[in-house]
């Protein structure tokens, strides 16, 4: 079946963010704030490592403020907030929202769908019908959403949801997608997409609070780019 691999990242996102919440309630709140502050590291780690890998500066930043620029535009953020402030109304207990399912539910999506294993995984399954792509990340994002849902509550829960929109997309569109990626071009959506993991990492730590849904788009600019160059 053309979406198993997709069908196995969302499980596995799904099952580690329910162990995550199990073992939550199991740990004081000194050890949570520790865990998640560990978390934000290996995040930050995590982007810097894959930033390394581009090789056209200029790219990168174009890809950045274009992605950037488009993303305020559309506002992301603030179509992923509501969808999770609903989830919240429906889900969550008062506790649950003093923790901010909300946040919880941003940055474990962006974590588990920006990136270039989602991307390249999912052109795999959709034009080779080879998931091992996605098994390999589905193996991963159970647990890291198991850690991140730990510190952050059943917000990171719903993010199953949006790697099986994200992922299937490119799948089910991996024809139209796939003759526009060259291995230069991968580097770059790596590159682009690990500054966003870094935002990532940066706002976990409490450092910045930036609206890395809005540059989401950045890891996909890259490809318009090379069009004309």
């Amino acid at each position: 079946m053309i979406l198993n691999g997709v069908l196995a990242n969302s499980a596995a996102v799904g099952l580690g963010s329910l162990l995550g919440v199990f073992f939550k309630n199991r740990f004081n709140k000194k050890i949570i704030d520790t865990v998640m502050n560990g978390m934000g590291l290996c995040v930050l780690y995590v982007g810097i490592s894959g930033s390394l890998k581009g090789k056209n500066i200029l790219v990168v930043i174009a890809a950045i403020a274009i992605g950037g620029i488009i993303g305020e535009i559309i506002d992301i953020d603030d179509k992923l907030r509501k969808f999770g402030v609903a989830m919240e109304i429906k889900f969550s207990s008062d506790k649950d929202k003093k923790e901010s399912l909300v946040d919880g539910f941003l940055n474990s999506t962006m974590v588990v769908c920006v990136g270039a294993m989602a991307i390249v995984g999912s052109l795999q399954s959709g034009l080779i019908g080879n998931h091992e792509v996605l098994y390999a990340k589905a193996f991963i994002d159970l647990f890291v959403v198991l850690a991140m849902s730990a510190t952050m509550g059943i917000g990171v829960f719903f993010s199953a949801f949006m790697i099986l929109f994200y992922e299937g997309a490119i799948v089910l569109f991996a024809g139209i997608i796939s003759p526009f990626l060259s291995a230069v071009v991968i580097d770059e959506i790596t590159c682009a997409g690990s500054l966003v993991i870094m935002a990532i990492g940066l706002n976990i730590l409490g450092i910045t609070k930036i609206k890395v849904a809005n540059l989401s788009l950045a890891p996909f600019i890259p490809i318009l780019i090379y069009l004309f160059i």
